[in-house]
């Protein structure tokens, strides 16, 4: 999975949780398939995903919501 697909899903994904329009870094985590997406604004938050090759924006969107709502 591209980065540009990774930020699409994220930021689609955040105005969905309420956040609004947070500003967003992601970059490869040291892990193979693995990324971190740090999410600004008043209470930033650092998620990590899995996403590699043939994963779909579904399971991206789903580890998200899980770790954004759980923090």
């Amino acid at each position: 999975m591209q980065i540009q697909e990774i930020e699409r899903i994220a930021k689609a994904a955040l105005r969905e949780l309420g956040a609004g329009d947070p500003p967003i870094t992601i970059a490869p985590d040291a892990h193979a398939d693995r990324w971190r997406i740090d999410v600004g604004g008043n209470d930033p938050v650092r998620l990590t995903i899995r996403a590699g090759s043939g994963t779909t924006a579904r399971f991206v969107r789903e580890q998200i919501f899980n770790q954004f709502a759980g923090r």
